[in-house]
């Protein structure tokens, strides 16, 4: 298998094949990882797979304690301001959805942890300065020619399958000739990066992001993890100076006026420029080639989606791969790739797209982020906490009521050529999962339920058809709110 592009997409993807035993290789133009912070925020869903890789501990070390939500004041040090939410839930809304929470953790401090344990896994290979020239594919697999960016030594790598993860220009994607649709000059935005002791300004009020309305120094403040890192971003003025244009002193002016402090001498990293763009790929595919994050769809920063879909959709296309690959599941399965990932990224763009689209409530961003996984509930036993989403393995899950020991034969005695992972909860996470006592459910890598039983017997009548299991049309989340469970969510269907 054959990954081009090391961001959090390709690595996501990486790490998700190297764990089903696929060999994989992973590429990138770069010398060495990114060292820009780039996105801020993993979401719950985001944090639920960081923690299935083992990961979610080191994240969460490198995490801002803050509350992810705006901080709309005149400037950082006022205390005075209004909140606005931004989609994520609050700790106590988590802890209701989820075994895990969201993090304020910058991309450069979780990128380097992902690319560190894909390096440690058995089949996993990485090469920096590995710049893709082309890529040929029949049915049989995909050649790729690259060069080595010191030497410019050219080579051939043969691989079953290709993931472009190789970001908004990529080659891949121009190569297979698929083209962008929508936007991509919605907006030019600057940000200036720096260190400054500023969350003794903030006080009590700690937040993702402080939306600051001074009208000489209007912008977005941002903190980039637990420390003094910090950076402020705005919109180009028209007809005015940007970062660039402005010497050292206006700068450290601007963050001052920010910030309220006229004292504060802010040591400046970098300056940076991009542009708001929403757009989606006419399609994910062609042949054995696939497209995942920003090769796939390109969001603003509004909303904070953009690496989150991407992390989401290679996790889905790694599984999907892995299983054709271990011989578990048909190519068809490949197809469903598209059909359950693009409306979930529509969504999303569109949201990055309107000028409030920053501005949600939890409940409809967070059914969007978690895609209608089975619920989350503590069971009742076992030494170490663990979740229902924790149960959840490489295989099919089947998760069975407390009442019929034949459950846990079930998986010998019915042919299937995917490994059938059989979890007995006890009777609170039956109810929380609306199982009866001698019911069962069956699950899907990415916690989407499949099947659901009243009982062995009518299981057994029914059989289990891989391929049929497999082929869930594409849906939307709804949000719903339960007075005493919090924040769930069902799902809705297309027509195909």
């Amino acid at each position: 298998m054959l990954i081009v592009g090391a961001g959090p997409a390709g690595l996501v993807a990486a790490i998700t094949l190297a764990r089903y035993g696929i060999n994989v290789l992973l590429i990138d133009k770069r010398s060495t990882p990114s060292g820009l912070s780039r996105s801020l925020v993993i979401s719950t869903r985001g944090m639920e797979l960081m923690r299935r890789f083992g990961l979610e501990n080191a994240i969460r070390s490198g995490a801002a304690d803050v509350k992810i939500r705006a901080w709309v004041t005149p400037n950082l040090a006022s205390g005075e301001g209004t909140e606005l939410p931004l989609g994520n839930p609050s700790d106590a809304e988590a802890a209701l959805a989820s075994p895990t929470r969201p993090a304020w953790a910058a991309q450069d401090h979780h990128e380097p942890i992902m690319f560190e344990h894909l390096r440690r896994l058995p089949g996993a290979s990485i090469r920096l300065g590995c710049q893709l020239l082309g890529a040929a594919q029949d049915d049989q697999g995909v050649t790729a020619t690259v060069a080595d960016a010191r030497t410019g030594a050219v080579e051939h790598i043969c691989a079953s399958y290709l993931i472009a993860a190789d970001g908004a220009h990529s080659t891949v994607r121009e190569q297979l000739g698929i083209a962008m649709l929508g936007p991509d000059d919605l907006a030019d935005y600057e940000r200036v990066e720096f260190t400054a002791p500023l969350w003794q300004l903030a006080g009590e009020h700690r937040y993702g992001l402080y939306v600051i309305t001074r009208p000489d120094a209007a912008g977005v403040l941002a903190p980039r993890g637990p420390g003094d890192r910090w950076s402020l971003s705005r919109e180009i003025p028209a007809g005015a100076r940007g970062l660039a244009g402005l010497g050292q002193g206006d700068l450290i002016g601007l963050i001052q006026r920010a910030v309220g402090a006229n004292a504060l001498r802010p040591q400046i990293e970098r300056l940076s420029t991009f542009t708001f763009a929403a757009q989606m790929a006419e399609r994910y595919a062609r042949g054995r080639c696939f497209l995942v994050g920003d090769a796939a769809h390109r969001a603003t920063p509004r909303g904070g989606t953009g690496m989150n879909t991407a992390i989401q959709d290679s996790f889905d296309l790694g599984w999907k791969l892995a299983w054709v690959l271990r011989g578990w599941a048909s190519p068809q399965l490949l197809a469903t790739y598209e059909r359950e990932r693009r409306p979930v990224a529509a969504h999303n763009v569109q949201r990055s797209s309107e000028p409030a689209g920053t501005v949600q409530e939890t409940g409809q961003a967070l059914a969007w982020d978690l895609n209608g996984r089975l619920p989350h509930h503590w069971l009742a036993s076992g030494r170490e906490r663990t979740s229902t989403i924790d149960l959840i393995g490489d295989g099919l899950t089947l998760l069975s009521g407390p009442s019929d020991p034949r459950w846990e034969r079930f998986a010998e005695s019915m042919p299937s050529t995917v490994p059938i992972d059989v979890h007995v909860v006890d009777a609170g996470t039956a109810d929380a999962l609306s199982l009866p006592p001698a019911g069962a459910l069956l699950a899907r890598p990415d916690g989407r339920e499949l099947r659901r039983w009243t009982g062995v017997d009518a299981a057994a009548a029914v059989g289990l058809d891989g391929s049929a299991l497999l082929d869930l049309p594409a849906c939307w989340p709804v949000a719903t709110r339960d007075s005493t469970a919090g924040w769930s969510t069902r799902s809705g269907t297309t027509q195909r």
